[in-house]
């Protein structure tokens, strides 16, 4: 899989010759301007809430390139009304799709749509074939829900967690989360966009490596391939 940073909490993803996004908030953030949202590749987009700062973009990739909304019953029925298509899930369900399976698994966290609409339960996503697992966390605080992850998925590859703390989990509560989930290798999102969010990188990148983990903070617009 090629895991590409667009910034805020948005990634491609590039797995098992389907194109992937997640949480596309890219042309409102100013860090991200050099990202051509209209030029992304996308058979689905995958939604772990509501929020702005989440759901930005995904009308216009949707629009764009045909690809289907994956997410709770509320968000992909919203999208629904705007003549985009999509799968719903609920927290718990997993599905097969043409890339592999994907679980729907717990967040903690709020969710309403820019328009004040519920946006349901907020969730993270493992994704898996016979080769690969990732787990994309949302935006979520530290919950012991994540211990279930290895209980009930195949074992992680990579994790993408939020580390920017004050809307999500920090960077200390991100290293308790990987030991929950099993994981040592992790993405870092949902930092520095926002004065509430500005971490300080290389006293969060010490605190993983002490802990024999590699805490994984990209450029936007750059990639890793595992």
């Amino acid at each position: 899989m090629k895991i590409t940073y667009l910034g805020h909490a948005a990634f491609a993803v590039a797995f098992n010759g389907k194109n992937l996004i997640l949480d596309p908030f890219i042309s409102p953030n100013e860090l991200a301007q050099h990202i051509d949202v209209t030029a992304l590749a996308a058979d689905y987009i995958l939604v772990s809430h509501g929020h702005s700062d989440h759901v930005a973009d995904v009308e216009t990739i949707a629009i764009n390139t045909g690809a289907s909304v994956i997410s709770n019953y509320e968000i992909v029925s919203w999208f629904a009304e705007k003549g985009i298509s999509g799968h719903p899930l609920n927290l718990g369900g997993t599905c097969k799709f043409e890339f592999g399976s994907l679980k729907y698994v717990n967040a903690v966290h709020s969710s309403v749509l820019p328009d004040g609409t519920y946006g349901g339960n907020p969730g993270g996503f493992v994704v898996w074939d016979a080769q690969q697992a990732f787990y994309f966390a949302g935006d979520t605080a530290l919950h012991t829900d994540m211990q279930l992850i290895p209980l009930t998925c195949p074992k992680l590859d990579v994790a993408i967690l939020p580390i920017g703390d004050n809307f999500t989990m920090g960077y200390a509560d991100a290293l308790l989360a990987s030991d929950f989930i099993g994981c040592n290798k992790i993405i870092g999102c949902h930092y520095d966009t926002f004065g509430y969010i500005e971490i300080d990188h290389a006293a969060a990148k010490k605190a993983f490596a002490e802990k024999g983990k590699e805490l994984i903070l990209l450029d936007i617009g750059a990639s890793i391939e595992l």
